[in-house]
């Protein structure tokens, strides 16, 4: 075999370092992107967060990395912040650099194709730049700031279900023995108010293979358990469903109760002690069989089970975790034909940073040993500025481009949403369609009728008898409006679900339907009919 040497020339593409880091910010969700900035604070010494409002022409890059013009410091040294400058697209061709690089703060859209009348879009001439401290806009004419609390706040405020438990446990007189065991118990709830781990297994956890310890503690625990399953919220404790509900249909007996009621207790405490699946599925006539009791008592009885609580800790779940912090906010102003909507980034969830200009001011100055590394470290930090820069500003150019071609969804509501797929915005503003995927995953858009996740205004096309599309997500909207309007005592099918949507022109299968209906959980028909 003959070795020779030969040339061959070949394209491919190779990522950077810095392009790999703008790819994986824009699809961070906010709170990955807080993590993310948190953690570059800690690892980087040039990058600082921006405490105090700033000068304005203290915002955007260093010179070196950006276009927009600006004055440097006496100290040679620049500001790099992540921000944007007001602008309009009317500008002249020779600012185009400097609008694509720094993202506009707000744009508004008209209701009309035509938003301004002349081609242009309006922005807002009082947004502050992404290094300022403006609060979100809230056009509500009964706001007011200084009583307003904020959902966060509110949120860590909530007793937790441990807390409101261990409180009411003061207030017993207990054993030094029962007290630690109930401790305990409370401890090891779930959200819920469910005792998942059984007393033995609890027991085994605490003793080992001391037989002598675990019967005491089996004993302690069977104590604190009864102790436990008395306190408000009632059903906390339990086990399982069934035991919840047989615990709060005890606890709502009563003796002024008549006799009809009190049997139809018996026969409800009778079906906590079957399977769920049963009353879930409505088998009444099983039920009546397994209870020994008639149909039409079984159906008081489950009548009575729908009215407890399933979940006892339901109230007391840290609600902060569900709270949604919209990264675009969109406002709605005007009437009739001068409808507009002004979509604008939420100051709230921007980081507010820049360079440390006392470092970069030393390092200019220092060029001895060990320099290079810093002047790299100085300059990751420039790119991680930049990249969060145009990371807002990518989400704020797709936000205007759905509220454009969805403005009858922000004026009429979900039903007149139109069919729309990643591929028109992605042509429209000139990227790929990843790039749209990353950023309509976990973001999300404040609107009139709720915050809803960006990939809400995207939905296949379903056809109509005109020739024309519809989108799923209003066919989606439709059914649940038919669900909701329906006789309780005759439920719609799936067949006739989709033979109203023939009627109103869409062209849906009975098979489509069943499957939009699971996506709304909405229950079969067999299991929406009344009691």
């Amino acid at each position: 075999m003959k070795q020779g040497l030969s040339l061959r020339v070949s394209q491919h593409l190779a990522l950077t370092p810095q392009l790999q880091q703008s790819i994986r910010l824009l699809q961070l969700s906010t709170l990955e992107l807080s993590q993310e900035v948190e953690q570059m604070l800690d690892d980087n010494p040039f990058l600082e967060r921006l405490v105090e409002e700033a000068p304005r022409e203290e915002f955007g890059l260093d010179a070196a990395d950006s276009p927009v013009p600006r004055d440097e410091r006496e100290d040679g040294t620049d500001y790099a912040a992540a921000a944007s400058t007001s602008s309009t697209s009317s500008s002249s061709s020779s600012d185009t650099a400097v609008a694509e690089a720094d993202a506009p703060a707000t744009e508004s859209v008209d209701a009309e194709p035509d938003w301004d009348g002349d081609g242009t879009v309006e922005f807002s001439p009082d947004d502050s730049e992404w290094g300022g401290d403006a609060p979100a806009r809230n056009n509500s004419s009964s706001q007011d700031d200084g009583e307003r609390a904020d959902a966060t706040e509110l949120a860590r405020s909530q007793e937790s279900l441990q807390a409101h438990l261990h409180r009411q446990a003061l207030s017993l007189r207990l054993a030094p023995e029962d007290s630690a065991a109930l401790r305990f118990l409370i401890e090891s709830l779930n959200d819920d108010g469910y005792l998942e781990d059984s007393l033995p297994a609890l027991a085994s956890a605490l003793a080992g293979d001391d037989n002598d310890e675990f019967d005491e503690l089996v004993h302690h625990f069977q104590v604190a358990l009864g102790l436990l399953q008395s306190l408000d919220p009632l059903g906390v404790g339990a086990r399982d469903l069934g035991e919840c509900l047989a615990i709060q249909l005890r606890a709502g007996a009563d003796e002024d109760d008549s006799e009809a009621e009190d049997q139809v207790r018996k026969v409800a405490l009778a079906i906590c002690k079957q399977p769920m699946e049963l009353l879930a599925k409505r088998d009444f006539k099983r039920l009546s069989v397994l209870t020994r009791s008639n149909e039409d008592l079984v159906r008081q009885a489950s009548q009575l089970i729908a009215r407890l609580e399933p979940k006892p800790g339901r109230r007391f779940v840290d609600v902060e975790r569900h709270v949604i912090v919209p990264d675009v906010i969109v406002t709605r102003s005007g009437r009739g034909s001068n409808i507009k909507f002004r979509v604008q980034l939420n100051p709230d969830v921007m980081p507010r940073l820049r360079v440390h200009d006392i470092y970069a001011g030393a390092l200019k100055s220092h060029k001895g040993e060990g320099s290079q590394a810093l002047s790299q470290r100085l300059q990751e930090a420039r790119w991680f500025i930049k990249n969060i820069q145009q990371r807002f500003d990518t989400i704020l150019r797709v936000s205007n481009a759905i509220v454009e071609r969805q403005k009858n969804f922000f004026i009429h509501g979900e039903l007149a949403m139109r069919p729309l797929v990643l591929r028109e915005i992605a042509d429209e503003l000139g990227l790929h369609e990843s790039t749209i995927s990353r950023v309509t995953t976990a973001k999300y858009m404040s609107t009139p009728y709720g915050t809803v996740e960006l990939k809400y205004f995207f939905g296949s096309a379903l056809g109509t008898e005109t020739g024309g599309n519809a989108s799923s997500t209003a066919v989606r909207a439709l059914i649940k409006q038919f669900v909701g309007s329906e006789n309780v005592k005759k439920p719609l099918s799936d067949s006739q679900i989709s033979d109203m949507l023939k009627e109103q022109g869409i062209e849906c299968a009975r098979r489509t339907v069943a499957k939009y209906r699971e996506a709304l959980r909405i229950a079969p028909a067999n299991l929406r009919k009344a009691l």
